[in-house]
């Protein structure tokens, strides 16, 4: 005898269900084109919608009297950008600050996250040290920004605290800006990195100590090629937020000014709009090309 074959079929909905549900059913390609319609309808409109609107205010300009915008296509917003010493300054100050938040974020990420990850054995004990490090994360960009105000001030807690050695503090000003950034950003680097630590097998680590490499050599070249993306991924999060930050350098930078402050003032009190566009695509750039590179190292593909 031979032996019969049964397929389970599916059937469309029964009598009872509506004949939309039914029509749906037979289109499988329209019932997921109806599932992706409100986070397509926000990604295509809401967001590149209104940043192509962004990029196109910048090739207009304002009349210098009324202050009405004049749609007429031309580059005369980045003619002053570019030709303009002091954005060039700014600009440049922006890239540095952005820069250093981004290695002291690193520096500062890779002990703490591999601590623990690695060193600190129970789970109790090392949530409470993840949940220590997001702490930041939950008080207000305002909270945080006056606090760190109160310790750089003059005559602040950094000034008491050195005034027993005869020191001062720096003051209000780069290194404000910078240290502040690093404090507001460094859960962003911490949490990639303790991330690509927790599935770094031990035993990788174990093998190098008992082949008589040092904790250092263990480091060079076993930890830090395995977390490599996760820096990278890291340093994404600090180094565009730092780009785009305008409100901390206002409160700690005392004269200084970043990018996005030029962006911000053209906005609202010069009433430039689109000289603010055309400078928004400063920190666009610099991130795409950031991006770019990342991606032709290769340093992401194991994300």
């Amino acid at each position: 005898m031979s032996a019969v074959t049964t397929e389970p079929m599916t059937s469309p909905p029964s009598g009872g269900s509506s004949s939309g549900s039914a029509f749906l059913y037979r289109h499988p390609r329209l019932r997921l084109a109806g599932l992706l319609s409100a986070p397509m309808l926000w990604l295509g409109v809401l967001y590149l919608g209104s940043l192509a609107i962004m990029l196109l205010a910048a090739f207009w300009t304002t009349d210098d009297f009324t202050g009405q915008l004049i749609k007429t296509p031309t580059f005369k917003n980045f003619h002053t950008l570019l030709t303009g010493q002091v954005y060039w300054v700014v600009a440049l100050r922006t890239l540095g600050i952005a820069i250093a938040v981004t290695l002291i974020d690193m520096i500062l990420a890779v002990p703490i996250a591999f601590t623990a990850a690695k060193v600190v054995r129970s789970r109790g004990l090392r949530y409470a040290l993840v949940i220590a490090v997001t702490m930041p994360l939950w008080a207000g960009y305002l909270v945080k920004g006056y606090a760190m105000e109160t310790m750089f001030i003059n005559n602040g807690v950094i000034d008491w605290m050195l005034a027993p050695l005869g020191l001062k503090g720096p003051g209000l000003g780069i290194p404000a800006t910078i240290f502040s950034l690093a404090y507001l950003w460094l859960p962003y680097m911490i949490l990639p990195i303790y991330a690509g630590l927790e599935r770094l097998p031990n035993s990788l680590i174990e093998a190098s100590s008992d082949l008589g490499a040092s904790a250092g050599k263990t480091f060079r070249n076993v930890i830090l090629p395995m977390i490599k993306p996760s820096l990278i991924a890291g340093s994404i999060f600090t180094f565009s937020l730092t780009l785009g930050d305008y409100i901390m350098v206002k409160i700690v930078g005392g004269t200084t000014q970043m990018f996005a402050n030029i962006i911000y003032d053209n906005v609202g009190v010069a009433n430039n709009l689109p000289l603010a566009a055309a400078a928004a695509v400063f920190p666009i750039t610099v991130i795409v090309i950031y991006l770019l590179a990342v991606r032709r190292s290769g340093a992401l593909e194991n994300l």
